[in-house]
């Protein structure tokens, strides 16, 4: 058995469009009514999941779910009197972010000795809490070998849980045990705090975690109201390395100490407020980035394009290479999500596992490279602007360009 990380990128669908629904998310906010570039942004998200495996790495995808929502649309009896934001959500392909599909344990952290996926409920938002039956649909056929992977639902909709954006765990390597860390946020600020308490503990419980190995760390309420609507805007973890921003945590040094104290191997990469700052940090989205193992055990930086910056710069020159723990930052082109409020670990949902236990129509390989390239081209439209959105010619296409997706994988309608 040969146990690893895969990164399963959420390929951007076609209906890939700029509504600004997301409150918190400056990016998304800022960005809403421009034109949008489906078939660019997925076409940016394949290049990337390409160089990831061109780095040695494991790499896996989701699809887009079916859009528009028609069912949504139905049960809120959108017509022409309704908020055009509800018409918008029904629209929305931010299931393209898979950190935000679920929370997921590996089975070596588990007690039932399966890797235990929890699909997010996403509740705080509309556009995202229509998400997670499709995504469950969707995880119980990549991950439905039972005898190695467990499933759940999302945890009831009072509490709401944002997946493995507000997660993370710390290992000496990605095979052997590891702690688990849940980040979660309290209300009353400028933007909803959108990961509860009381989700993480239940994700936790449903994943079957020994509760000695997991720790729930309160996020910065200055962080979340300046945009960092999920900790994975500040904060990243990797193996034995947690990259931070100095004002990621309500109380830094005791979540450091929490961590500590049940991951003694903790070596902390912060980037303090005086080199970066939050506000920086957040707009560059220097954080939200895939921190990953290569197979020489160096860890690499895959960061956006946007966080090439001079602080940034001037930060890395000191702080990363050598025998450092960061040893270098890639810079990717990942635009058409950044504009959208989302960068590269957004994109990505990370599971520990033997991949031969994985539905192989869910992993990347030389000819689904070229396969989704090809569909993609072909399918997807070039762009959509704001008026366009409920057009029933372009609804017809985006839902052409998905089913042609999942007929050249050999996948069901998922839908």
């Amino acid at each position: 058995m040969s146990v690893v990380e895969i990164n399963f990128d959420g390929l951007v669908g076609p209906s890939h469009n700029y509504a600004g629904l997301s409150l918190g998310n400056l990016a998304a906010t800022k960005n809403a009514g421009e034109t949008s570039y489906p078939r660019a942004a997925a076409l940016q998200g394949l290049a990337k999941m390409t160089a990831n495996r061109g780095l040695g790495l494991a790499q896996g995808f989701l699809l887009p779910l079916p859009r528009p929502n028609n069912a949504l649309t139905a049960a809120l009896a959108v017509d022409q009197t309704a908020d055009p934001a509800l018409l918008r959500a029904a629209w929305s392909a931010s299931s393209m972010w898979t950190a935000n599909a679920a929370t997921v344990s590996p089975a070596s952290d588990t007690t039932d000795g399966k890797c235990h996926l929890t699909a997010a409920n996403l509740t705080t938002m509309l556009h995202r809490g229509q998400e997670w039956p499709d995504t469950v649909k969707q995880l119980r056929i990549a991950f439905g070998n039972q005898n190695h992977f467990a499933v759940h639902d999302a945890v009831p909709m009072s509490f709401g849980d944002e997946g493995a954006a507000n997660h993370m765990r710390f290992c000496t390597g990605h095979s052997s045990a590891g702690v688990e860390v849940f980040v979660y946020g309290k209300t009353g600020g400028k933007f909803p705090a959108r990961q509860h308490e009381q989700a993480s503990r239940a994700v936790a419980r449903l994943n079957q975690l020994d509760p000695e190995r997991a720790v729930f760390i309160e996020q910065n309420p200055d962080a979340i109201a300046a945009g960092a609507f999920h900790n994975d805007v500040v904060a990243v973890a990797n193996e034995r390395v947690l990259f931070t921003h100095g004002q990621a945590f309500a109380d830094q040094q005791s979540a450091y100490e929490a961590i500590r104290a049940k991951f003694p191997e903790l070596e902390i990469v912060e980037v303090p407020a005086e080199a970066v700052s939050l506000a920086e940090a957040i707009s560059t989205y220097l954080f939200n980035s895939q921190l990953v193992t290569l197979p020489d055990g160096g860890m690499e930086l895959i960061a956006p394009e946007e966080a090439k910056t001079e602080a940034v710069l001037r930060w890395a020159e000191n702080a990363t290479g050598g025998n450092k723990a960061i040893r270098a930052i890639r810079f990717v082109d990942v635009r058409q999500s950044m504009a959208n409020g989302g960068g590269p670990a957004c994109l990505r949902l990370r599971v520990v596992a033997d991949p031969a236990h994985v539905d192989p129509r869910f992993l990347l390989d030389d000819a689904k490279e070229e396969l989704l390239g090809n569909v993609i081209s072909d399918h997807w439209p070039e762009e959509i602007a704001p008026d366009q959105v409920g057009d029933t010619a372009l609804a017809n296409r985006i839902i052409a360009a998905r089913h042609a997706a999942l007929t050249a994988l050999g996948l069901p309608e998922l839908s």
